[in-house]
């Protein structure tokens, strides 16, 4: 009789230890997921760790206590132990808060599995229709996976009749998930007021565990499709990495001298390559050898610009006109007059037949 209280006063003595590890987890969580803090900063990474700690022992007694019962109905859940049903999605959230960029695909793969476990307990209490989403390992076969590499990545299957139907279905359940939660979240936040002044009764508390866990399914059902797009990106990558660490590296080739492809060396030597042949020295190496030689063809000779040329050539036609005049010449005295005489009688222009002045 002893041995019976005594385990009666440890069983009354956990619940309160475990309502303060649920609520001071569930605080936390609300107060990182409303902060404006960096996510990836060191304190709220602190939190989120002790946050996770405090709930998984929470969830270490329930599994002890046996609160849930696949044998039992929701409405014989007693009120004050309904929001522990909430214990796996709180730590699946705050794990998704978790940012360590080594261990993401762990991570996810983690928040995944505490989604799915909130999910299949709201399943067998049939708390809100919905469809369980497939487990991690049954979303594609092992010869769909070996073929993944090889196939998706060069052919792009075209959407067959029944994959339109299909992704309309999933868009209207998406559809209708985001009007479900938020008639949720406007019922909560009506509900919370009475919970929070401490006026509540049991049946208004009993309703706003249970809204918190119908919202949350519709929560979880989001988490898991993104994950499951996430999962598939992050392998995808680290089959990349693996692939590009597998293949060796490529050895550096030296630069080719240039040969001539000939049918024989006489050949070559008689009729050549069939284009100018190589350069045996610089520009330089040639100048250098004909300045020793003294054989520069400039060299000493100053050498004067066509301009000057005609310059000079201008400058002795007008030194023998100038020189004609002053012989006074017969011929081009004679010459001179008449053209004076004519530009007396004949305006400008005259005879210009183009011009047609």
């Amino acid at each position: 009789m002893a041995e019976y209280e005594n385990t009666n006063d440890v069983s009354a003595a956990e619940p309160s230890k475990l309502c303060d590890l649920l609520e001071g987890g569930w605080k936390i969580f609300e107060e990182v997921d409303s902060t404006n803090e960096p996510l990836a900063s060191t304190g709220i990474q602190v939190r989120v760790k002790r946050a996770i700690g405090m709930l998984e022992e929470a969830a270490r007694m329930v599994a002890l206590l046996d609160l849930f019962s696949r044998n039992e109905e929701l409405e014989e859940i007693a009120t004050a132990d309904l929001k522990y049903l909430l214990l796996p999605a709180l730590c699946g959230a705050l794990t998704m808060k978790q940012t360590s960029r080594d261990k993401r695909l762990e991570t996810v793969q983690a928040a995944r599995a505490y989604f799915m476990d909130f999910l299949k307990r709201c399943k067998e209490y049939d708390i809100s229709r919905f469809e369980l989403p497939r487990a991690a390992n049954e979303n594609a076969s092992p010869d769909e996976a070996s073929e993944s590499g090889s196939s998706t990545a060069t052919v792009t299957p075209q959407p067959c009749p029944s994959d339109l139907v299909s992704m309309a279905a999933q868009r209207q359940a998406k559809i209708e998930r985001y009007r479900q939660r938020k008639e949720l979240e406007a019922r909560l936040s009506d509900v919370r007021r009475a919970v929070d002044s401490g006026q509540a009764d049991d049946e208004v508390s009993r309703d706003f565990y249970n809204l918190n866990v119908r919202r949350w399914v519709a929560v979880c059902l989001e988490e898991i499709e993104s994950i499951d797009q996430e999962v598939e990106i992050l392998q995808n990558m680290d089959g990349l990495k693996q692939g590009a660490a597998k293949q060796p590296l490529q050895p550096v080739r030296p630069p080719m001298k240039p040969f001539i492809l000939t049918k024989d060396a006489v050949q070559a030597q008689v009729f050549g390559a069939g284009y100018p042949s190589l350069p045996t020295m610089t520009v330089d190496d040639w100048y250098e050898q004909h300045r020793k030689r003294g054989a520069m063809p400039d060299q000493g000779i100053p050498t004067r610009p066509a301009v000057e040329e005609d310059t000079d050539a201008k400058e002795r036609e007008e030194e023998d006109k100038e020189k004609k005049a002053d012989d006074d010449d017969e011929e081009s005295l004679l010459k001179a007059r008449n053209w004076d005489d004519w530009k007396e009688t004949h305006r400008r222009g005259y005879g210009n037949r183009h011009n047609m002045g």
